[in-house]
């Protein structure tokens, strides 16, 4: 199950890894992207919805993806998110998640486009690890991976199990 699925481009990957795809994403149109995966035979489960209120049953989906989602919520929200996800999670079930790593060049480079990141990005990356270590049943399996860039880790990969 993948968070935030946007125009489902993951899929092609995960197709191969799972039987079935579902997405729930805020704005998506979910006929064009059902239809356009259909034509090459990838089936998808996909819906309108938010992580803070998820429209699955307890204990549903053995993974959930979340790529670039998370640092678009507010800080106070991430508790509830990671609630959410450990809920539709089986037991064993794997949570991965992505968020880029706040850094003085990047709050620079999106005051040179002329926007100012906390109009974008709500949650630091702190903030969203705080939040998951916070979870009942929800723990870290692998260190925190940092992609790297010339200055550092510009992204923050994790991957959490739910006991």
């Amino acid at each position: 199950m993948e968070i935030g699925f946007g125009a489902g481009l993951t899929f092609l990957n995960l197709q191969e890894e799972y039987e079935e795809i579902y997405g729930l994403d805020l704005t998506a149109n979910v006929g064009i992207i059902t239809e356009l995966f259909h034509k090459r035979h990838i089936e998808t489960h996909l819906q309108n919805g938010s992580v803070l209120e998820m429209p699955y049953a307890n204990d549903y989906f053995d993974s959930v993806l979340l790529i670039s989602i998370l640092e678009h919520l507010h800080p106070e929200e991430q508790e509830t998110a990671f609630r959410e996800i450990r809920r539709v999670l089986k037991p064993g079930g794997q949570v991965v998640y992505g968020v880029p790593i706040e850094r003085p060049l990047m709050v620079f480079a999106f005051h040179m486009l002329g926007y100012n990141i906390r109009d974008h990005h709500f949650s630091t990356e702190k903030d969203v690890i705080g939040a998951a270590q916070k979870i009942e049943k929800l723990k870290k399996t692998v260190d925190l991976k940092g992609l790297g860039g010339l200055s550092g880790p510009i992204y923050q990969v994790c991957h959490l199990i739910k006991s």
